[in-house]
């Protein structure tokens, strides 16, 4: 199956995400055609069970006005219609749905139908039955497909694919990103584990509140030679210093209405002082003179350090740290957004197989459990290398479990903060009991995200499932 209508896709008009919205709103649309009403009821409904929204039509007539109407990224066609021979129904269904999935749905299959289905556009040949599961399932499996190809090219060119999911948490980063590009001149401070994407979210931002024609300079605080630093962020005047023989433009000035962003600013150090003066009055001045320069460009900065706990400890000042925290935005680790890693792992698949010239199929579903058995301790940076290397070792057109790295193979990676510790009372306590009491302490200790509280145990978010529906203990979800 693909994402286009067979013969029908060179003409395909792929679905374009000007906004986050766009590609993240999930609505996937069936038009489900067949004139046994009863059986199209079925099909609807268990397709809406499945938050799939479906609408229905009963004759060719009205299919081809559906089709003319409404948006469909799936069509399932009967074969045999009151009015109309459903196989000669498909090229004007895909020319007025030239995005959509086609599936032909039958209660006579016949090699010859089923060739001539496929010739005239159709991406499947289903056999009907009184049960619809293998239906169900090729439905949700195009969805699946679709999503993924409609939303990565979309977020492709914006490279922001790092900010694709679903979860509710990086909904929520996104609605913070969008309520704050309403305020262009607002420092923001983004913070997060190595790898989550917080330079992602500065171009994102970048892009939703800056003239189109901006840039966004990005400064590396770590890599700030120490007695340049400040030339190198606020510029310098000829003469100012020995082997100034020219004025120097910083970076500050060469963002200029667009975005600096400031990466790893819990490293920087000399210069926090100056940094706040920039901040609270948005002009600066470099080095060698007093003549003040606007700045017109957004200050972003980012950090994967407690900068909280710096200012206890005395190496980051206080005023400067509330002046960062006016609007900060915590970028979530990729292990507590759920089945966001499937759909950036198919996004970096289809990425990196498209760049390579590589024909590869979506991930199985060996592939699938092993990526989402494992913690991610690199985050989405993490997630990129591995389908970068899987794409590039990858013997035939699909990736197995055997081009994955062997971390993810076994399970989980180390855990990175002490385990939950073990209260054991021997001769009254069962292993069951022990295990069910570390559990509850792991769940309450990271608020019911079930991916926190592997993280704390341990183990891997799959090997808790298993251990909650075991134990039969409910928590709500993430």
């Amino acid at each position: 199956m693909s994402c286009g209508g067979g013969a029908a896709a060179s003409s395909a008009r792929v679905m374009m995400c000007p906004t986050h919205e766009a590609a993240l709103d999930g609505r996937f649309q069936a038009l489900v055609v067949d004139d046994e009403e009863l059986y199209a009821a079925a099909i609807g409904r268990a397709l809406d069970q499945r938050q799939i929204h479906s609408d229905l039509a009963f004759n060719g007539k009205q299919a081809i006005a559906r089709a003319r109407t409404g948006v469909y990224q799936l069509i399932l066609l009967d074969q045999r219609l009151p009015d109309e021979d459903g196989i000669a129904l498909i090229p004007m269904l895909l020319a007025a749905q030239p995005q959509a999935t086609l599936m032909m749905m039958t209660a006579y299959h016949t090699i010859p139908d089923a060739v001539r289905a496929i010739r005239q556009g159709a991406s499947d040949y289903i056999v009907k039955e009184a049960n619809l599961q293998p239906l169900l399932e090729r439905a949700e499996e195009t969805r699946r497909r679709c999503q993924v190809v409609n939303t990565a090219k979309g977020w492709r060119e914006h490279n922001c694919a790092g900010l694709l999911g679903h979860s509710s948490k990086i909904r929520g980063v996104l609605k913070q990103l969008d309520q704050i590009a309403k305020s262009p001149d607002t420092t923001v401070l983004l913070t997060g584990e190595t790898g989550v994407g917080k330079e992602v979210a500065a171009r994102y931002l970048h892009r939703m509140s800056r003239p189109s024609a901006s840039q966004m300079v990005t400064v590396d605080c770590i890599a700030l030679p120490s007695g340049l630093a400040e030339s190198l962020l606020f510029g310098h005047e000829k003469g100012a210093f020995t082997g100034a023989v020219q004025r120097q433009i910083g970076a500050f000035e060469q963002a200029g209405e667009g975005t600096l962003f400031l990466d790893e600013i819990g490293d920087i150090s000399e210069l926090q002082g100056k940094l706040l003066r920039v901040l609270e009055s948005r002009k600066l001045n470099r080095v060698g003179s007093v003549r003040d320069i606007p700045l017109r460009a957004r200050v972003t900065c980012a950090t994967n350090k407690d900068l909280a706990k710096l200012v206890e400890e005395g190496s980051f000042r206080l005023d400067l740290y509330q002046r960062l925290s006016i609007f900060p935005i915590h970028i979530p680790p990729l292990r507590e957004r759920g089945d966001d890693i499937l759909l950036l792992a198919e996004h970096f698949r289809s990425f990196f197989a498209e760049k390579l010239g590589r024909a590869i199929e979506p991930l199985d579903e060996q592939v699938r459990q092993r990526l989402m058995a494992y913690d991610f301790p690199g985050n989405v940076r993490e997630l990129k290398n591995i389908l970068e290397r899987a794409v590039i070792i990858a013997d035939s057109d699909r990736i197995t479990p055997a081009h994955l790295p062997q971390r993810v193979l076994r399970g989980r990676a180390e855990p990175s903060s002490p385990p939950i510790p073990l209260d054991f009372v021997p001769g009254i306590d069962s292993l069951e009991s022990v295990e069910r009491r570390m559990i509850t302490q792991a769940l309450r200790r990271s608020r019911n995200v079930k991916a926190e509280a592997a993280r704390l145990l341990g183990i891997s978010r799959f090997q808790l499932l298993r251990r909650l529906e075991k134990y039969g203990m409910r928590v709500s979800e993430d």
